[in-house]
């Protein structure tokens, strides 16, 4: 059965979404656009050859106008409580983009409304729905290299070419740990299987940086399980390119395994143990749908079957809560404890 949606939020990310996620899924059919930056409303609409009739410039004429069981909200973030919170109050579910609130408690907020409205609130954390992401964490759930102990994880890109007028990625909040890093700490707790515990973080931008706020950073991040994460990231740095999942090098009792995922070196997955010469390469899950599109077709699946999907809002806070103990620690200069958040 096909599932009704009205989308949300159509500035460059969203259009994306909606040419290359939502209307690539044949068990959707998007009922309503919604953007309430008119200017921004009809530049989508033409762009995407949007019928006028269905484009709205707010959720509530939306929501009277058409038929809908669900709602996909790829607004910016302030943006994202309201929208929602319109959406759950008026029966819907809601799948989201990431980071779904722009604090803590509206994150709270939000999961116990959809828990009294009996409505799914999902985020898409698409990083999770790649190949080599999926097969680190199989390889981990079988132990394939013992007792985890360290992780150094990496992200590096440059992105720092473009005319500060015209590049509103500069001037975001957060750059690095709200924008991108909250990916690889979501990656983080699914691959371990553990729940983080404390956070030692550092932000900064180098001279040579056109970020307002830091965009670059390193933390010290220690997990239930006991293991210990040394994560680096940076948007503006001039050494090899990671892809956007970063490089992972994971060590335990009986060897290690190294991967990368979702960028322009394919998804790929190394097992090297004790004693052996050469690491083997790890053979990747084959899956229908990944990235966005997996995240979509996975919150199809939980609507359809009335279930909670992977990444439902009451776990996710997990995720939240990693990303802004790192922002409260680099602002503090001192270990912040996730469960105080």
């Amino acid at each position: 059965m096909t599932l009704q949606l009205i989308h949300v939020g159509l500035g460059g990310w969203g259009s994306s979404w909606a040419e290359h996620v939502v209307a690539q899924n044949k068990d959707v059919e998007t009922t309503a656009w919604v953007e309430i930056d008119a200017l921004a409303l009809e530049a989508a609409r033409q762009r995407l050859d949007l019928p006028e009739e269905r484009c709205f410039t707010s959720l509530e004429a939306a929501l009277k106008a058409v038929p809908a069981a669900a709602v996909l909200v790829t607004a910016s973030l302030p943006g994202h409580v309201p929208s929602a919170r319109t959406a759950l109050e008026a029966g819907k579910h809601v799948l989201m983009e990431k980071p779904f609130a722009p604090s803590m408690q509206e994150a709270k907020e939000l999961v116990e409304l959809a828990a009294a409205q009996q409505r799914i609130l999902m985020i898409s954390q698409n990083y999770r729905y790649m190949p080599a992401a999926r097969a680190a964490a199989q390889l981990i759930e079988q132990q394939a290299i013992g007792q985890l102990g360290t992780i150094a994880l990496d992200f590096r890109r440059y992105d720092n070419v473009a005319p500060f007028e015209s590049h509103r990625h500069y001037s975001i909040w957060e750059p690095l740990l709200v924008d991108m890093s909250i990916h690889h700490f979501d990656l983080l707790r699914m691959v371990l299987r553990q729940e983080p515990v404390q956070v030692y973080c550092q932000t900064w931008n180098s001279p040579w940086s056109k970020y307002v706020e830091p965009a670059a950073g390193t933390m010290t991040i220690t997990f239930d399980g006991g293991t210990v994460v040394s994560y680096r990231g940076s948007w503006f740095s001039t050494g090899p390119r990671t892809n956007w999942s970063g490089e992972w090098r994971m060590e335990g009792e009986l060897g290690e395994i190294t991967w990368t995922g979702r960028g322009e070196i394919p998804d790929a997955v190394t097992l090297h143990l004790l004693g052996e010469e050469k690491p083997q390469s790890v053979k990747l899950p084959v899956m229908p749908q990944i990235d966005r599109q997996g995240s979509l077709a996975a919150f199809v699946q939980a609507v359809q079957s009335n279930t909670e999907p992977e990444t439902n809002g009451r776990d996710n806070l997990k995720t939240l809560a990693l990303m802004y103990a790192a922002i409260e620690s680099a602002k503090l200069g001192r270990p912040v404890d996730v469960q105080d958040l």
